[in-house]
């Protein structure tokens, strides 16, 4: 019997078997793709984590700077050490953070910390290496999904996230984190960096972030800092008695 190509039942059925071919053809590119995408991803994270070290990533592989991936909970104790739970927390950051989830990352020499917050236009997010005082900044990574190019999303220049290198995340026992101070840093501020001239919500937002997101970290910085104020007095109470 002649199929009636022009007929409305025709065309519909067509169209029907169109969709469907081409939505188990684009299921199937996608489960294929999958390890490739969630391996990309996990090099990107890893990637930004060197770079907050203040390393080159082109030389330095995450694994020669990083000795343990943890997950921190609000007491700052360590309750996994799967390293695939932890990037998994980093995949929905502010999730895991709600959650009282937190994902650090300890190197040869300090910490890395994820960072979150809201910029202008959308989330911003970043990476920030501290040194082993849990308090001297080594490094940062700061990036964005919207902001404006040549203002707010200046905070992702290398000119921009070299001010933070040396900075102080506490002033005494206060984590006061890190301000982008509009009108530009106070000479000698510990605390302080140049805003970006027409950037001052991205760089409100990323004030706040810093603050924020390290306040999860406190407890935790708080212990690490108290294990080597006590070892500092061991060593020097040990050093006047050989002398």
């Amino acid at each position: 019997m002649k199929v009636n190509t022009n007929s409305n039942t025709y065309i519909i059925i067509y169209s029907v078997v169109m969709v469907v071919i081409v939505a188990v053809l684009l299921s199937l590119a996608s489960l294929g793709l999958k390890e490739r995408q969630d391996a990309n991803i996990l090099n990107e994270k890893q990637t930004q984590i060197v770079k907050a070290l203040g390393e080159d990533p082109a030389t330095v592989a995450y694994g020669d700077v990083i000795t343990k991936a943890a997950l921190l909970d609000a007491s700052g104790a360590v309750v996994s050490e799967d390293e695939k739970e932890v990037f998994a927390a980093l995949n929905d950051l502010k999730a895991s953070f709600e959650a009282g989830k937190y994902p650090i990352f300890v190197a040869t020499s300090g910490v890395v910390a994820p960072l979150y917050g809201a910029g202008l236009w959308g989330p911003i997010w970043g990476y920030i290496a501290l040194d082993t005082d849990m308090n001297t900044v080594k490094g940062i990574v700061l990036d964005h999904s919207g902001e404006t190019p040549g203002l707010g999303a200046e905070i992702t220049t290398a000119k921009h996230q070299a001010q933070y290198v040396g900075k102080s995340i506490f002033e005494g026992e206060e984590l006061v984190g890190i301000t982008l101070k509009k009108g530009g840093a106070d000479k000698g501020s510990l605390h302080e960096v140049d805003a970006i001239s027409g950037g001052t919500k991205t760089c409100d937002g990323v004030s706040a972030m810093i603050q924020s997101s390290l306040n999860y970290y406190k407890p935790y910085f708080d212990a690490a800092r108290a294990t080597t104020d006590t070892a500092a007095e061991v060593e020097a109470e040990s050093n006047v008695v050989n002398e």
